[in-house]
């Protein structure tokens, strides 16, 4: 049969030198030697002088692609391993440790303590045993009864072999020096014994009870039977198997992820998957760096962590895959705790009961899977909360809430559109608080908004006028905040439930309008919004606000929409998914914005009294800096919103026939001049939106500023578009409403 590839002699089997280059008994090869063996040429006729090794060195050949070793470089580029290990850096990490040590110590001193009597009665019971085992050690010591077994032997070997019985005296002789030098010690020890007994005889009666109870003490222990040890278990600890490489493995082949199966059948054991040890970490469990085949994304392993568990006999809580997204989108950081999150024992909040917060540095949210501490930081930055509900939504944003109390500087205002008072424990501190969501709730959220949305406007007139030596960067700095002068205090607003706002019929506009400005232009201002919903969808979260977020903390969500409506775009594609949380991981999600990446996080769990304590220290801290405002100290909202219903008249009233367009601040100040009971401190941006459910637009008007007399366009009202809005009012309702 004629040779389909004529050429094939030619040809070099270089998928085969790969393998010998690469393969676990791989050796240096010579690619060109390999070739001049196969042609028939020396390798040394192509050399010269910039080549003395030999012939053309391929850009894809070992030597080609091979670094030095050792460069300046790849120095500079290393990353250098912290000296201290985490937990000693971290001071909070370290005192949780230590208190955590010293609790277990004290448990252990009260635990046998309480046990002396047991364990001393058990001494006394051994301690005949203890006896008779020294006495009758020191006995096969003293007359040789160890090598009784040599001698006997001997004796039954010369039945058959006489001059075995030359060996036996031998023997005899030497056991018979050795039990004289051993007598003449048990003597002198017997003297010692003696002379001890009577001495003690002489002693005090507490030095002979002393002596009495070492007795008991060394022959308990020596009586004491190898299977049941003296001393109780004071802590019970539940075997942990260690996690392998091969473990890891054979989980990720049933997971039936194709590039990972394929892998496997061409012979890929793994062992080149793991680019570091597995390695303990923080004494909580085992760490797993992964280098998936290629093709394999760690978001394909992350979304199937339920069936890893399985694979693994682990606990679905113990079992955490995460991606490692600043390597590549393939390295998977798998760790494997001891005990399953959800079910194992959180640590107090290190603010329960004692200290204050700065809510320009970070403060303690919850902890990580690893048992570290997870921080939050609120100054400068909005936060989103999401989940589905009963998940932990509520709790977290009270959690965060609680350390802005713990801050005596910071306005805290909180509205609870649940109404079920979740958020009623922050209510001795607040600026401004509020449950519900009746007409008179919204109404008080409204006439809040609109103040900060004022105070907003000041605040950044402030800072625009203050030296640039106190103000460098244009936004509220720690000395500013506690500068009482200047009003640039923290101001921290958490609204549950936020989906009741923007979905209000009548006030969602402009609750949304509100809302997108401080979440974009507030933190420069010292301002923080912290919005939670359970419907993280487009109506719940309107784009402009979900979009300008910087923290998002994400419990879990159903879908891959609603989880990136709160992580933000493309997480979900990413490998931060947290879809992959269990129904049981209540309080446990995703903390994004406050790091690099975003954290697996478990936060502190304080429920409603814990959390009025909390609140009462957090008053006495207001108490003491002079801070109590608004509706902790007692004053009330104005809650008069502006009248829709009678609003289009009004402007109607205040435009005349002759007058067929006018600027909006013309109109406002026409309008507070007819109600000032309702109108007073309108602004142009409250008009625009109070106009927006009539589908009335503001548009380019030209007109005259009576301070300077010249003509400009503004954002102005035309009365044709007023009166239309009239009419068809009526018309829907069957006539004017009332005022």
């Amino acid at each position: 049969m004629a040779n389909p590839h004529p050429h094939d002699d030619d040809r070099f089997d270089w998928q085969a030198a790969e393998n010998d280059l690469t393969g676990p008994d791989a050796e240096v090869v010579d690619l060109d030697a390999a070739r001049s063996r196969r042609d028939g040429t020396d390798p040394g006729d192509d050399l010269d002088d910039d080549n003395p090794t030999g012939g053309p060195v391929l850009v894809d050949s070992i030597d080609a692609q091979r670094r030095p070793r050792f460069t300046l470089a790849g120095f500079r580029d290393a990353q250098r391993r912290p000296i201290l290990p985490g937990w000693l850096r971290s001071r909070s990490e370290f005192t949780g440790n230590l208190t955590w040590a010293t609790g277990l110590a004290g448990h252990g001193v009260l635990y046998h303590g309480l046990r002396v009597p047991k364990y001393a009665g058990k001494l006394a019971w051994r301690a005949p045993a203890g006896l008779g085992r020294v006495v009758g050690g020191y006995g096969r010591w003293l007359f040789d009864l160890e090598a009784e077994p040599v001698r006997q032997a001997v004796v039954r070997a010369a039945v058959t072999r006489p001059e075995e019985a030359k060996t036996y005296e031998t023997l005899a002789r030497r056991r018979d020096r050795r039990v004289r030098w051993r007598g003449l010690t048990a003597v002198a020890l017997a003297l010692v014994l003696l002379a001890g007994v009577g001495v003690l005889l002489a002693a005090p009666p507490g030095v002979q009870i002393a002596a009495l109870a070492v007795a008991l003490l060394v022959f308990g222990v020596l009586g004491a039977p190898a299977d049941r040890p003296l001393l109780d278990t004071a802590v019970v600890r539940a075997p942990v198997t260690p996690l392998t490489s091969d473990e890891v493995v054979r989980a990720l082949a049933a997971l039936n992820i194709p590039g990972i199966n394929q892998a496997l059948r061409r012979g890929d054991t793994g062992k080149r998957w793991f680019p570091a040890p597995i390695t303990r970490e923080n004494g909580t469990g085992w760490r797993a760096d992964v280098e998936l085949p290629r093709g394999v994304t760690a978001s394909a392993v992350v979304e199937k962590r339920e069936e890893l568990a399985a694979a693994l006999t682990r606990p679905l809580g113990c079992v955490w895959p995460e991606a490692n997204a600043e390597i590549h989108p393939g390295r998977l950081v798998l760790f494997v705790a001891d005990k399953d999150m959800s079910r194992s024992k959180q640590n107090p909040w290190p603010l329960l009961k004692s200290g204050a917060v700065d809510l320009f540095k970070p403060f303690p949210f919850g902890t990580d899977p690893r048992g570290r501490a997870v921080t939050l930081t609120l100054m400068f930055a909005s936060m989103i909360v999401g989940s589905i509900p009963r998940m932990g939504k509520t709790f977290s944003l009270r959690l965060a809430m609680l350390g802005a109390t713990l801050d005596p500087r910071a306005w805290v205002l909180a509205f609870d559109l649940k109404g079920t008072g979740d958020l009623s424990p922050l209510e001795p501190v607040c600026h401004r608080y509020r449950a519900g969501d009746e007409d008179e709730d919204i109404a008080y959220g409204l006439a809040a908004m609109r103040e900060i949305r004022t105070e907003l406007r000041r605040r950044t007139k402030v800072i625009r006028e203050l030296p640039r030596d106190l103000c460098p960067e244009n936004k509220v700095t720690p000395d500013l905040a506690s500068t009482k002068r200047l009003g640039l205090q923290p101001i921290v607003i958490g609204v549950d439930e936020c989906q009741v706002w923007f979905e209000h019929p009548k006030y969602g506009d402009e609750f949304e309008e509100i809302c997108t400005d401080l979440i974009k232009r507030g933190p420069a201002a010292g301002i923080t919004l912290i919005l939670a919903t359970q419907r993280p969808d487009a109506k719940s979260l309107p784009t402009g606000i979900s979009a300008n977020a910087v923290l998002r903390f994400c419990l879990k969500v159903m879908g891959h929409t609603e989880n990136d409506m709160v992580l933000g775009t493309s997480m979900h594609k990413s490998g931060i998914k947290a879809t992959m949380f269990s129904r049981r991981d209540r309080g446990i999600g995703y903390l994004a914005g406050e790091g690099d990446d975003p954290t697996i996080t478990r936060t502190f769990y304080i429920d409603g009294p814990t959390a009025e304590q909390v609140v009462r220290r957090a008053r006495a801290l207001r108490e003491k800096a002079g801070t109590l405002t608004g509706h902790a100290a007692g004053q009330v909202v104005d809650t008069t919103a502006v009248r829709r219903d009678t609003l289009l008249d009004d402007i109607a009233a205040v435009m005349s026939d002759t007058e067929a367009k006018l600027w909006s601040e013309v109109v406002c100040d026409r309008l507070a001049g007819l109600r000032p009971e309702i109108y007073a401190g309108l602004t142009r941006e409250q008009l625009t939106a109070a106009l927006k459910p009539y589908g009335v637009t503001t548009g380019q008007v030209w007109g005259t500023d009576p301070d300077t007399g010249k003509g400009a366009n503004r954002r102005g009202i035309d009365r044709a578009h007023i009166l239309t809005a009239i009419t068809k009012r009526d018309r829907d309702h069957g006539g004017r409403a009332a005022g």
